[in-house]
């Protein structure tokens, strides 16, 4: 049985872009890997945790979540 991968559209790109940062700048803030930035980009599922450190990492608050995370 193959595991299907949902995605999940989110604005975090727009967001990196108007900060003018790189994929690898974000990750670097944030704590994570560029490939975990791209992946979440790409719009596939992350856990609350990585969401929480993007956030911060793009200087926004935990209340701006459904800005940049409408569906999750």
């Amino acid at each position: 049985m193959i595991k299907e991968k949902k995605i999940i559209p989110n604005n975090v790109r727009q967001f990196r872009e108007e900060l003018l940062m790189s994929k690898a700048e974000l990750a670097r803030k944030a704590g994570l890997s560029a490939l975990t930035i791209d992946r979440v980009e790409s719009g596939l599922q992350c856990r609350m945790d990585t969401m929480r450190k993007i956030l911060l990492a793009l200087g926004l608050k935990l209340t701006d979540k459904d800005r940049v995370f409408p569906e999750s």
